[in-house]
């Protein structure tokens, strides 16, 4: 901060008059280096400092107190919360308001004796105002005096409040690694849709949806963002598509590894804002909110959960909210003003002030702690209260980051070309099989099939049966591929054969005499067929045109269904 002299030099004409008459220095002339030099040797006088502390109230010197204890300085906004504002006066202005006689507050009493200044600094959340004190006149100030009566002690606000442990919770969610999971389905998804983005999510959210181990809505856009952040998705035209390189680097990573990457994509990353996600607030774009940084606020936040809260007991979310409130209330506001974004509730009432700081940067870091970092396997909930994981307690810097061993297992794979896959199949393999397969269900396991469908989607990424058969073979070990998947692979290996029509009169139809023949001939087809109509359209069997259809591709014919307008 700057010295007692530079900050007489930034100090107006008008205030520098007040300060000199305060500390009874005789101005002679209009030279204001002159004055200033006049005015700062007294103030740095030790006697005549010594003399100014004693007069003080109070209370006045308490806020001094304070502000030592915050190292000296302290964000204009919380020291005027907490003391009072203080007003800029020009020179008719202070001859009016005489504010050496009738201070509006302790602040303003102390800035014009010339005891706190006020100066710009670049903070975390952006540019603020902070108050401070002249480190040269602090130096003699008889800070450490206490002949002084009813002044109790100052509370030092450089060690946060401690959090006591929780002897008992309720309702306890432990946390998981689910997330890293569901990533890995929205890489294949991306991989083989490249969906629209549509604000902060997919346009096309209730597809992929079902196939989450957690499909909240509201954990979509999370997943999203943190994809972004830490590099395993990009945005093209306004679509989402997978990083190549990096998302396979990430997907063939241990899980304790693929944890720490989303965590710390979460910890830096602006694709995420967290504010626009809390449950109840709605900010509006405009202003201030446009260069809103997440990732500053989250830090801050993230540094005093690190300081404040038990390493391994559970823990009271209020305790730490009101202790963030105490020590760094504007940990997300360049410069603590409370004014000039606009957020509603869902009452739709504007937000305002700092009496709205509960209902906005409470309830903030309480999403933190039960959204994201439950999200990401860092903290187990419970009611009103959170405990940090392993994996949260490495995360905050308390320990090291755990590399627990993975079980290994085997995919299942049936006749029909049904996959089952468990979610300890390394998740770059599960990536691969939703790369060539239909997608069937989500959940543990995850379940896809092979059929004509997926080999026709697998050439469509450069990927040809013998690939397939090779992969499959690895991943069931000794096992031999079931007959039907293996003769639905030799069947395509050279790509579809002959092509026919399904359509809606449960006709098919073929492109050539030629193939209604071959198709009649073969008793696995002509079981789900009826009567010939001529040389390239045969009835089928009333439902039995799926099983066709399988059977079909099982063949090495391509079958295209046409749907009528009404549906099957």
């Amino acid at each position: 901060m700057k010295n007692i002299y530079r900050t007489l030099e930034d100090t107006d004409a008008g205030t520098l008059a007040v300060l000199a008459k305060f500390w009874k220095v005789n101005i002679t002339g209009r030279d204001t280096g002159a004055i200033i030099e006049a005015v700062a040797g007294v103030m740095l006088d030790r006697e005549r400092a010594a003399s100014v502390w004693e007069s003080l109230a109070d209370d006045q010197r308490g806020a001094l107190q304070m502000l030592i204890g915050s190292g000296g300085r302290m964000p204009l906004a919380k020291f005027a919360r907490l003391f009072g504002e203080i007003r800029q006066m020009g020179a008719a202005q202070i001859e009016r308001e005489n504010p050496l006689e009738n201070p509006g507050g302790v602040a303003e009493g102390l800035y014009y004796r010339g005891l706190v200044a006020q100066a710009f600094e670049q903070a975390d959340t952006g540019p603020r105002v902070v108050v401070y004190i002249p480190p040269d006149l602090l130096d003699v100030l008889p800070v450490r005096k206490t002949s002084y009566s009813n002044l109790e002690a100052a509370p030092d606000e450089s060690e946060p409040p401690a959090i006591e442990p929780l002897a008992a919770v309720q309702n306890i969610q432990h946390a998981d690694t689910a997330l890293v999971d569901d990533m890995t389905t929205l890489l294949a998804y991306a991989q083989l849709h490249t969906p629209l983005l549509e604000g902060d999510s997919l346009a096309a959210a209730d597809e992929l949806l079902p196939f989450l181990l957690r499909p909240d809505p509201a954990r979509l856009p999370f997943l999203l963002g943190v994809g972004i952040s830490a590099g395993l998705i990009e945005i093209q035209a306004g679509r989402v598509y997978p990083k190549r390189a990096e998302a396979r680097r990430w997907l063939a990573a241990p899980r304790a590894v693929q944890v720490q990457t989303l965590a710390e994509g979460w910890r830096g990353g602006t694709a995420y804002r967290d504010l626009w996600h809390v449950p109840g607030l709605h900010p509006e774009p405009g202003g201030e909110l446009d260069e809103y940084d997440a990732a500053a606020g989250r830090e801050n936040a993230l540094e005093m959960l690190a300081a404040q809260v038990p390493k391994a007991e559970w823990w009271s979310l209020e305790a730490f909210i009101q202790a963030v409130k105490a020590t760094d209330p504007d940990f997300q506001r360049p410069g603590g003003d409370y004014e000039s974004w606009y957020i509603r509730n869902d009452e739709n009432e504007y937000l305002r002030g700092f009496e709205s700081w509960e209902a906005v940067e409470g309830a903030l870091l309480e999403f933190y702690v039960t959204g994201p970092m439950h999200w990401l396997g860092l903290v187990d909930r419970a009611e009103d209260a959170a405990r940090l994981t392993a994996y949260g307690r490495a995360f905050l810097g308390l320990s090291p980051w755990p590399a627990p061993p993975e079980a290994e297992d085997r995919i299942t794979l049936k006749e029909d070309g049904t996959i089952t896959v468990s979610r300890k199949i390394a998740r770059v393999d599960r990536f691969q099989i939703a790369r060539f397969t239909v997608w069937v269900a989500g959940g543990d396991p995850y379940v896809y099939r092979l059929d004509a469908a997926g080999v026709q989607q697998a050439a469509a990424q450069g990927i040809n049966t013998g690939h397939i058969a090779s992969f499959l073979s690895r991943m069931l070990g000794e096992q031999l591929l079931p007959p039907g998947v293996a003769r639905l692979l030799e069947n395509w290996q050279s790509g579809p054969t002959a092509a026919v029509t399904l359509e809606a009169l449960m006709v098919l139809r073929t492109t050539a005499p030629e193939t209604t023949d071959r198709i009649l001939e073969m008793p696995a087809l002509r079981r789900y067929l009826g009567a010939r109509l001529g040389p390239m359209a045969v009835v089928v069997r009333a439902g039995q045109w799926e099983a066709l259809r399988d059977a079909l591709g099982e063949q090495g014919i391509q079958a295209e269904v046409v749907e009528p307008p009404g549906g099957y």
